[in-house]
């Protein structure tokens, strides 16, 4: 639910170096109300810096933060109006659930008689009811972050800031916290900056994704339109598995980045140098030499995915893995037909 036209958080221009290090250079985000914005990229891309930034734990060093149209980067955290979910969920151990979501409240001057019928709706909406007179060690990792999360959406901020919360958590927890918080915020609309590295993450809940490396930002648009459009080489290489064939192409004829000749034909015919062709696996076709775009591999080793069997292959130094569903007749050594439509390839050079 974005409601048109009004923004919760802008980012104009942000600029914060460490030393001689840049780690957030020149982005600009505008999230308007309603909208859940991740921020996505690897180790040092600048993602949590931008978030420490807008929760006021850092400084910009140029560059301004606007919540609801107001300027706000040159106040401290305790006077924005935003609520940060962390790792941890950093709840105070001493303190039941009740006690930690009502803490918020109550540092913002809440009237006694309303806290307690909006912790109740608070823990209602996360499914914890019933919970409030539990502490945080008699609880799982999951339930933890639940009540982290209806600590902070109980102050109703203008803007929630997530930092990679779902990180310390089994896969089957964060998979099942995730749903809980799409959920949440398909039915309340709350306006959200996620920061995380886990790809699925992203595109599960976002309603758009920023791509960041060294600081900047390389594309930010709708999940379906960062995996089917990207706007670079790294976006591309970066969100989601994908194989590359480095390729020496000479008047039609291929050969592999060391000059060896491959058995590799083309619909759409490239220029003559040096080219990285990219294919997803899961668009790569066994024994289909039918397709206008193949190449002849050695099958080298097989691993079974549980879903898909996942075939890699090699043409001279070029090496790439096919998902198969189930098991195909062929062994490792045999010579092989991988085929793929030109709309699943994308070349740079």
């Amino acid at each position: 639910m974005v409601v048109a036209d009004t923004s919760a958080l802008e980012l104009d221009r942000l600029r914060r170096a460490f030393g001689g290090v840049v780690a957030v250079d020149d982005v600009s985000i505008d999230v308007k109300r309603g909208e859940f914005v991740t921020l996505l990229g690897p180790s040092g891309s600048g993602k949590t810096s931008t978030l420490r930034l807008i929760g006021g734990f850092e400084k910009p060093d140029a560059g301004a933060i606007r919540i609801n149209g107001g300027r706000v980067d040159h106040l401290p955290a305790y006077q924005r109006d935003t609520a940060t979910i962390f790792q941890t969920g950093a709840l105070f151990p001493h303190k039941t659930v009740a006690e930690n979501v009502a803490y918020g409240l109550r540092m913002r001057g809440v009237a006694r008689a309303d806290i307690a019928p909006r912790v109740r709706q608070a823990l209602d909406i996360v499914r914890l009811a019933g919970f409030e007179e539990r502490y945080p060690a008699q609880m799982s990792g999951g339930q933890k972050q639940r009540v982290a999360l209806a600590r902070s959406m109980v102050v109703r901020p203008a803007i929630l800031l997530f930092d990679e919360p779902l990180s310390a958590l089994d896969l089957s927890l964060r998979l099942q916290l995730r749903a809980e918080i799409k959920r949440l915020h398909d039915e309340i609309g709350f306006s959200a900056i996620y920061v995380t590295h886990d790809q699925g993450e992203a595109m599960a809940m976002s309603s758009r994704v920023a791509v960041m490396r060294s600081g900047r930002i390389e594309q930010i648009d709708r999940p379906e339109k960062v995996f089917g459009e990207p706007a670079s080489e790294f976006v591309y290489t970066f969100i989601g598995e994908s194989c590359c064939l480095k390729t020496q192409m000479a008047s039609g004829a291929a050969a592999d980045a060391d000059g060896a000749t491959i058995d590799l034909r083309l619909a759409n015919g490239l220029a003559d140098g040096d080219w990285r062709l990219y294919v997803r696996p899961s668009r790569l076709q066994i024994d289909r030499a039918d397709l206008d775009n193949r190449l002849k591999a050695r099958l080298d080793f097989t691993e079974f995915l549980g879903d898909v069997h996942r075939y890699h292959f090699k043409a001279g130094r070029i090496e790439l893995f096919v998902d198969h569903q189930g098991a195909i007749a062929h062994r490792p050594g045999d010579l092989v037909d991988i085929g793929w439509r030109s709309a699943d390839m994308v070349a740079y050079r």
